[in-house]
C-alpha cells in the first residue's frame, strides 16, 4: 500500500477512524465521512488504502485495542457461555471487516491475529489451568487448541454475520466441557 506523502495526515485519518469506531460503531464508518474528520479528500484516502477495512487494519495496528473483559469465575462453564456472547451485533460488523483485511493483506492478518487473538489464549491458558487444578478439566489438555477452536467458533459466526444465540452458546459450551471434563470414574 503506498505510503502517504503527509505523516501528520495519514495519522489524522487513522485517528478518525479510531474515533469513528468509538462514538459510533464500524457500519456507520465512511470513507466521507473520515476524510471530512480528518481534513483529506476522498480520493487522498483511496490512494492510501483500498478500502476502510484496510484503515481499520492500519488504525487498530497502531493504536490502543478495546479492552474486553473476558470472564474468570468459578464456573468454566459460564465463563465459556459469557465468552460466547460477548459479541454483540455492533462488534459483528467490525470482527467482519478484520476477517476481510486478515484475507485480503496476510502480513497485516498476522500482525492483527496476534494482538487481537493473544488476550483469548491467555485467558484460555490461565482459565483452563484453574480449571485442571480444581479437578474439572485433564491435566492434557492443551490450551492452544482450545483457545484455536474459541476462536473458529467466534470466526465462523462473524462470517454468518451474527452473534450466538443464547441457546447456541450454551450447547457449544456443554460440547466443550464433554470434550475436555476430566473423567469421572
Amino acid at each position: 500500500m503506498p505510503r502517504p506523502r503527509s505523516e501528520s495526515a495519514r495519522q489524522a485519518v487513522l485517528e478518525a477512524m479510531r474515533g469513528a469506531l468509538s462514538s459510533s460503531g464500524y457500519e456507520a464508518v465512511t470513507i466521507e465521512g473520515l476524510a471530512e474528520a480528518a481534513g483529506v479528500s476522498k480520493q487522498t484516502i483511496y490512494r492510501w488504502w483500498p478500502s476502510k477495512a484496510a484503515i481499520l487494519g492500519e488504525a487498530l495496528l497502531e493504536g490502543s485495542l478495546p479492552e474486553v473483559g473476558l470472564p474468570m469465575t468459578d464456573d468454566l462453564g459460564a465463563d465459556l457461555r459469557a465468552l460466547f456472547t460477548l459479541q454483540g451485533d455492533d462488534t459483528v460488523a467490525l470482527a467482519r471487516a478484520l476477517i476481510s483485511v486478515t484475507a485480503t493483506d496476510p502480513e497485516v492478518g498476522a500482525v492483527l491475529d496476534e494482538r487481537l487473538a493473544a488476550p483469548l489464549r491467555e485467558w484460555t491458558k490461565a482459565r483452563l489451568a484453574r480449571a485442571a487444578d480444581a479437578g474439572e478439566v485433564r491435566p492434557d489438555v492443551d490450551a492452544a487448541v482450545v483457545a484455536d477452536q474459541l476462536i473458529a467458533i467466534g470466526s465462523y459466526n462473524t462470517l454468518l454475520g451474527k452473534p450466538l444465540d443464547r441457546a447456541k452458546a450454551d450447547a457449544l459450551s456443554d460440547l466443550i466441557l464433554r470434550g475436555i471434563a476430566a473423567s469421572r470414574a
